[in-house]
């Protein structure tokens, strides 16, 4: 018997030796600074600000983008979380009315917090200027009145990107088209071979009998946030029967060492006891009663493996426990 927190082999929900992560169960985090320094110097080097007849402003360099950046993705939704710094250089001239620069002077900006929990809002800016004379006075102005929106209208293109998975974007796309065509592989590869089952009886490896589990777990939350973590969490196990949100999830299930043509069904009732408590009420039936190794403790797995590997690491995960 597998100890609490060693998982069993049959289930998929597994610690993988060679690292892998398994539909996405864990946190698949990526650093994202040298992405966002890359981007945002990009966004912002040498590109102009203001364009007048008689003043030119534009910012020169991007002198450091320091903070934290990264992207969490779980079961193909992107998590980004950033915390960053940004200070740039700029150049303002005054021009003539040909056009030809008749004073310039250099300038600061700095965006002392740009964080994804205000990313919808417009982050504070600071800018300084090296001149505090006619010249200056009227390029620093134009820079808080002009200037200043060209630049956040360029942030707010890396903070889409990050929603976007930032350097992992092309990964999540590809993981989405994948989810969407598992499936139909799997929904064939579950209806099993009704005649292989029956052969197998033949020879003496596999025995008739099925089980049911029944088991009643308790959480610290709403049942439809509960709901819609199961859903991501079960989807990919099989088929959905029935499914009504908050309330009801009926999937058809089959594991790989099950013998063929065995397929389980698993209905989970969701039950608000009060504002913030929920019962779960699972029962699991048609498990049969041995492997296709002759190995007699499907069952018994297969309640350990709900309790350990599904209800307690969705309390452990999301902070669900009573």
């Amino acid at each position: 018997m597998a100890k609490y927190g060693e998982g069993d082999k049959r289930w998929i929900v597994e610690e993988r030796p060679d690292g892998t992560n398994v539909h996405n169960w864990h946190w698949s985090e990526t650093d994202c600074l040298e992405y966002s320094r890359s981007l945002l110097t990009s966004l912002l080097s040498n590109i102009p600000l203001l364009s007048s007849p008689s003043l030119s402003l534009t910012s020169t360099s991007v002198d450091r983008v320091d903070g934290e950046a990264y992207v969490n993705i779980r079961k193909g939704k992107i998590i980004p979380g950033y915390e960053i710094s940004l200070s740039l250089s700029w150049k303002g001239s005054a021009l003539d009315s040909d056009g030809n620069v008749i004073l310039s002077v250099d300038g600061k900006v700095d965006i002392p917090y740009i964080s994804d929990e205000n990313a919808g809002e417009d982050p504070d800016v600071r800018i300084t200027v090296n001149d505090e004379g006619e010249v200056g006075r009227r390029c620093r102005e134009a820079m808080s009145r002009e200037g200043k929106r060209v630049i956040l209208d360029k942030v707010m293109v890396y903070v889409e990107s990050m929603a976007k998975g930032g350097p992992v974007k092309d990964e999540v796309e590809v993981n989405r088209t994948k989810k969407k065509e598992a499936p139909v592989a799997a929904a064939a590869a579950s209806v099993g071979d009704g005649r292989t089952a029956k052969k197998d009886e033949e020879k003496g490896r596999v025995k008739h009998g099925r089980k049911t589990i029944k088991l009643s777990e308790k959480f610290s939350c709403r049942a439809k946030d509960l709901w819609e973590i199961m859903m991501d969490e079960n989807r990919w196990k099989g088929s959905n029967v029935e499914l009504q949100e908050g309330k009801l999830i009926v999937q058809k299930w089959r594991f790989g060492s099950w013998p063929d043509g065995f397929v389980s069904t698993v209905k989970l009732v969701f039950e608000e006891l009060e504002p913030g408590v929920t019962m779960v009420r699972l029962t699991h039936t048609d498990i049969p009663e041995e492997d296709r190794y002759g190995n007699a403790t499907v069952a018994e797995n297969t309640e350990r493996g709900w309790r350990d590997l599904i209800f307690n690491k969705i309390r452990a995960v999301f902070g669900f426990g009573i």
